[in-house]
């Protein structure tokens, strides 16, 4: 797994959203408090496979070099905890069909944290999740072995997410997803790594 930490504090877009995330409370006031919000959430996305490393994801998404392969991902996520009305954490768990250059399933089940709180939330109810856990694929994934001449079944995995919900339907976002696998360091498998950027629908209930 790539160094994420290290990536998403060197790379200036991501630092501008920093900056703005120490939210006061009253901002908040004009929208959904995180307690009433429903526990769960049901997401359906579609991505494309790159043959890119993480870090060109926080740089122009034009430098993205996009293969021949795709994915669909339904996913099952509950929120566990709060942290006053500014992060909540999440548990998740993912069915994921891979088409064309791949054809295989992969299940992943990760733990999520999300900051809730931005100064633009009364307009567009933004949040931004991070979240890993281990990933199964049911075949060794074709792109992994592309990239790292091997792979394996189980890998880590881990997700970056965007989502934005108008406040005039707050069950309803639209999200923005990194799609990522790798060998943790070398701590799961001994190679492999894999990323798709991905978008989609998510209903609260």
């Amino acid at each position: 797994m790539s160094c994420l930490v290290k990536i998403i504090f060197q790379s200036s877009p991501i630092l501008t959203v920093c900056s703005l995330l120490l939210c006061p409370n009253p901002c908040l006031a004009e929208i959904q408090l995180l307690e009433d919000k429903p526990l769960y959430a049901l997401s359906l996305y579609g991505g494309r496979m790159t043959d890119n490393s993480i870090d060109n994801f926080f740089g122009s998404f034009r430098s993205l070099d996009f293969e021949e392969s795709y994915l669909l991902t339904l996913a099952l996520a509950r929120r566990i905890a709060t942290y006053r009305d500014l992060a909540s954490f999440e548990v998740e768990g993912q069915v994921v069909k891979h088409f064309d250059l791949q054809n295989h399933w992969e299940f992943n089940a990760l733990l999520a944290a999300r900051w809730e709180a931005f100064y633009w939330d009364k307009y567009l109810d933004t949040s931004l999740a991070v979240g890993a856990g281990p990933s199964y694929a049911t075949n060794v994934p074709e792109i992994e072995v592309q990239r790292s001449g091997e792979s394996a079944h189980l890998q880590a995995y881990m997700m970056v997410e965007l989502e934005f919900v108008l406040p005039s339907h707050p069950n309803m976002a639209i999200i923005t997803r990194i799609h990522h696998r790798s060998n943790a360091f070398g701590i799961v498998a001994e190679s492999g790594t894999s990323n798709a950027l991905a978008v989609g629908l998510k209903f609260r209930f």
